[in-house]
């Protein structure tokens, strides 16, 4: 059955102290209607929080709590996972921050993982000042393919807009070696999935952008698309999978094409975010589907230019946390939908 939506737990990690992942949380939550939508928990500190939040003259009410069995619904509760005051200094990039930004969301994971929260919402990290010997993940979605089961995949939304990578956080001169069908059919099978569980789309249509221009013409810019793309588009399609492609990506989106579909999926992280964030910057959620664990990050970075100074705007993280909650409660949908009805007899039998 699907939960009241107050009692839905969002964990939240707490990003990089030094940019403005703490301002558009606080932000979100200042407005008391979000606390009829779900219970959030901050996973940080209570006094850096409150620190935070009197500099940038945010009225928010942070509720500290030492366990998560502490939660208190209608608060804007902060877990203390560590004890020790933080130099903060906005704009900085910091490797002692960085070090905090980890221990906030792999102390969240963990949390997930354990159905003590419902679902993770993270606030942006500095990719470079998070990297240890610890740690040494390009992201966020990296280290929950690891940790939780699935097959993670970035899918970028804003409303019916969405946008998933066969590849992400890698060098574009390396693209063409991680391009295989193997690859092609996994992530499409995933984005085929994640619309019908997540999204409540029972038949999704799926466009496939070329890897190279004009989708290689024929043979004449590169041979990926016609050696590569097209045999594993052709054997999902006879499999009743409804994806099309691939389209030249120049001016598959200028020409409106992409309405015309459920999802698309760009070759690599430029082709896809580049015109996705041209038209939905700021209102845009980065869902990391395929997992068990439901994780949802606004669609911008740290921002450390305008860290601190009060301007940063919460659209993108607010509307993370609805499209979190809402994909929690679609699988709650969709699994007792989906449920052998056989197995639930014999369980009252």
């Amino acid at each position: 059955m699907t939960r009241k939506a107050e009692n839905v737990i969002v964990g939240v990690s707490i990003g990089d102290l030094n940019g403005v992942g703490s301002e558009v949380i606080l932000k979100t939550f200042q407005d008391a209607r979000m606390l009829d939508f779900c219970t959030p928990v901050i996973f940080g500190n209570v006094k850096v929080l409150s620190f935070i939040k009197k500099i940038l003259n945010i009225n928010s009410n942070v509720h500290g709590i030492d366990s998560l069995e502490q939660i208190v619904p209608g608060k804007l509760n902060v877990l203390n996972i560590w004890k020790e005051s933080v130099n903060i200094e906005f704009g900085k990039n910091d490797e002692v921050v960085g070090k905090y930004a980890i221990q906030s969301f792999t102390a969240a994971v963990s949390a997930l993982k354990a159905g003590h929260i419902d679902v993770l919402v993270t606030a942006p990290i500095n990719k470079y000042n998070i990297q240890s010997e610890d740690f040494k993940f390009p992201g966020h979605t990296d280290y929950l393919d690891k940790e939780l089961d699935g097959n993670a995949l970035m899918l970028m939304v804003q409303d019916d807009l969405r946008v998933g990578l066969f590849t992400d956080h890698i060098p574009v001169n390396e693209v063409s070696s991680h391009l295989t069908e193997d690859l092609i059919r996994k992530k499409i099978i995933t984005v085929n999935q994640s619309l019908k569980q997540d999204f409540r789309i029972n038949r999704p249509k799926i466009a496939v952008l070329g890897v190279n221009p004009h989708s290689g013409d024929n043979g004449v810019i590169g041979h990926e698309d016609d050696n590569v793309v097209k045999p594993a588009l052709k054997k999902l399609f006879e499999e009743g999978v409804m994806v099309f492609g691939p389209y030249s990506a120049d001016s598959f989106f200028g020409s409106g094409q992409y309405e015309k579909y459920d999802a698309v999926i760009a070759a690599y992280h430029d082709q896809g975010l580049i015109p996705f964030k041209t038209l939905a910057f700021g209102k845009g959620v980065n869902y990391t589907a395929g997992l068990e664990g439901i994780r949802t990050s606004p669609d911008h970075g740290t921002a450390y230019e305008i860290a601190g100074k009060g301007v940063a705007d919460e659209t993108s993280f607010k509307e993370a946390v609805y499209l979190a909650i809402d994909i929690y409660n679609h699988r709650q949908e969709y699994n007792e939908v989906t449920k052998n009805p056989l197995k639930t007899r014999e369980k009252q039998l």
